[in-house]
């Protein structure tokens, strides 16, 4: 499998830490759809957009933003990242991913996830003590509403589809599902028995902090008869790809700090993140993706090596990163790093194989 890279985002309305202005809404999601066009144009192979129902994100409808973004694009695959499916009705999320893929023209994929924030559970009526078997059931429905129409279905958790017609259908023979997973055992086991594709989320952490998340995926998916060689697996993190290596840090720290104090708040009153904290974090062997093109390559495939990826999708707006530096990166990005890391990463599996 060739070594997708590509950027994500969740629409951050982040107060910038050096200027102090805040986005307006309507401007941060012309951004998004900027960003998206960009991607596009230098070559990037996946554009995310996040879920977040709260009014620091305006990430609340992602499938709609995608749509737009399939508008102005040609070629970028369009995935959520994530849909928080278990508050989110199966039938609909079918509908509007299957819309985006006509308008894309069999662009569109989705990563079902069951969400670190919750705050989308109790605005649409859900029990939080239910969080997981939501998830379960929900990601069941979903599944058999992309294999099958008309649909007859029975759970727990909405009434029941008999002989359903869910429409449109895929552009395409099918929308690729992955399932995203923050390091849970459980939901990595789960995913490999399924034998659907997995899309790690690492938010701080030494690159290894998954090894066993994939080592159980892996082991569960051969025990149930997947072939575990052509499950695509995925790295989600937080980056920046600067002029220089120290251009990078010191351009992202001031976003990415203040991100992480405010934007986590569900965590706790947030997150606060040192200097010497986030140096370290972006050290070699840490998970940030954060340097020069040069740096970002060498890590890329550092995780290609440890995990066997085949798929990195950068977060480099956290923060509240101004538009003309996060288009920038994104270039930078497309046309320094990615063209290396398919080639080397085509290179190390051949010799591999």
């Amino acid at each position: 499998m060739a070594f997708e890279i590509g950027i994500m985002t969740f629409g951050e309305l982040t107060e910038d830490p050096l200027t102090g202005a805040v986005p307006s809404p309507r401007r941060r999601v012309r951004e998004t759809i900027e960003q998206a066009k960009v991607a596009d144009e230098v070559g990037l192979d996946v554009f995310g957009v996040g879920e977040h129902h709260r009014g620091d994100f305006v990430g609340s409808a992602p499938s709609i933003l995608l749509a737009a973004a399939a508008e102005r694009t040609e070629r970028i695959r369009l995935t959520s990242s994530v849909t928080v499916l278990g508050s989110e009705d199966p039938v609909r999320v079918w509908e509007q991913f299957a819309t985006i893929d006509l308008l894309s023209a069999g662009r569109a994929e989705i990563i079902a996830g069951r969400g670190s924030y919750t705050e989308s559970f109790p605005l649409f009526g859900h029990d939080l003590r239910d969080y997981a078997e939501l998830f379960r059931e929900k990601l069941d429905l979903l599944l058999k509403i992309r294999e099958q129409n008309p649909v007859t279905w029975q759970g727990r958790f909405r009434a029941p589809l008999v002989d359903a017609d869910v429409a449109p259908r895929a552009d395409g023979e099918t929308i690729p599902i992955w399932v995203g997973v923050g390091g849970s055992p459980a939901s990595a086991m789960s995913t490999g028995r399924l034998g659907l594709p997995m899309a790690l989320a690492l938010l701080l952490g030494p690159m290894t902090f998954h090894e066993q998340t994939v080592d159980l995926y892996r082991e569960s998916a051969a025990e149930a008869g997947h072939d575990v060689d052509a499950l695509p697996i995925s790295i989600n993190a937080h980056g920046y790809v600067g002029r220089t290596s120290r251009q990078a840090r010191d351009f992202m720290y001031p976003y990415f700090a203040k991100g992480m104090a405010e934007n986590n708040h569900q965590r706790g009153k947030g997150l606060l993140l040192p200097r010497a904290a986030f140096e370290a974090q972006s050290s070699p062997r840490a998970g940030l993706l954060v340097g020069s093109s040069q740096e970002i390559i060498d890590k890329l495939l550092g995780y290609h090596e440890l995990y066997g990826l085949n798929r990195a999708i950068i977060q480099m707006g956290f923060g509240g990163v101004p538009q003309k530096e996060h288009l920038e990166a994104i270039e930078r990005l497309g046309t320094e790093v990615a063209p290396v890391v398919r080639r080397e990463a085509a290179s190390r599996s051949g010799r591999a194989a």
